[in-house]
């Protein structure tokens, strides 16, 4: 029922929803304006229809365009991120030019490694990553709307070798990011090998051009990789969104979702588990702590 009685129908989508600008129709509240919802937390609101990926881990369920996640770590990385981009498997052609293209822009320019190198050597690696990104926002202009004449929203061809350029550029931040505290130099990205190989070869090589990660390293961390690609509508990808809607360059956009990812209460969760674990230090120890958890003592 509305406010004076009468009967307003509001219609809900197949997946259970309503449009909210619907709810306008009911005024409540004595200003007129019509009923609004208030859900600062994102609780129970839907910004966005994807068929990106649905996840539900309460029941174990990932899938990227439809495909679950038990098929797709057969797959390479960067085939698997084809899929999440384009919306389908890439034919071996295609694969073949998306990932010569990837490994063809993982070097930064030089000013983005000047301008890591001035960062503090104990700097967070998220913050370093932080900070390349931005850097990179500033070197390539031709996809940067607030300069006059360029849109990376308004052309494919620009969009793609902007795809290309984050994902190949991302390990090798990351790789800067890890010697800043090592104070070892990251050895320069090899082109001749796949995505995962060559993080781990900027990793642990020292330059010496005849190293060649463990295969099974590689793997599990391709793997890991696939894992991590695309979780749904989660703190990182709001922000991205948040922020490329007001057609900010793609590179700021994306520090914007690295930012996120940088919260305890988002992607570093994973860095507080770490410490915790580090913290039990041994299976003996393990009782005590859940002790101390139980107890508020600690957090789980």
């Amino acid at each position: 029922m509305g406010a004076l009685g009468f009967l307003q129908q509001l219609e809900v989508s197949e997946g259970g929803t309503i449009n909210a600008q619907a709810l306008k129709q009911i005024t409540a509240g004595g200003d007129g304006v019509g009923l609004r919802t208030y859900d600062p937390g994102y609780t129970n609101t839907s910004a966005v229809i994807s068929h990106i990926s649905f996840i539900d881990g309460d029941k174990g369920i990932l899938r990227y365009r439809g495909y679950p996640i038990e098929e797709l770590t057969e797959a390479s990385y960067l085939e698997s991120a084809f899929l999440v981009l384009y919306g389908n498997l890439p034919t071996r052609p295609e694969l073949a030019a998306f990932n010569d293209s990837v490994m063809l822009h993982n070097g930064v320019p030089r000013a983005v490694e000047d301008v890591i190198h001035a960062m503090p050597h104990d700097a967070h690696p998220m913050a370093i990553i932080l900070t390349g990104l931005c850097a990179l926002s500033g070197c390539h202009p031709e996809q940067n709307p607030a300069l006059a004449g360029q849109n990376v929203y308004k052309s494919r061809e620009v969009q793609d070798q902007q795809i290309a350029r984050l994902i190949g550029k991302i390990s090798t931040l990351a790789a800067l990011a890890y010697h800043k505290s090592t104070g070892r130099t990251a050895a320069r990205p090899n082109q001749r090998m796949g995505f995962a190989e060559n993080f781990l070869y900027m990793l642990d090589s020292n330059g010496s051009p005849s190293y060649r990660p463990n295969p099974r390293l590689v793997r599990a961390l391709e793997i890991m990789f696939i894992l991590h690609q695309e979780h749904e509508m989660n703190c990182s990808t709001a922000a991205a969104r948040h922020l490329a809607s007001s057609g900010v360059d793609v590179y700021t956009a994306v520090a914007g979702a690295v930012g996120a990812l940088y919260g305890p209460l988002h992607g570093g969760a994973n860095e507080a588990v770490l410490r915790m674990l580090e913290r039990i230090g041994s299976v003996d120890n393990i009782p005590s702590f859940i002790a101390g958890v139980k107890s508020k003592r600690e957090k789980l």
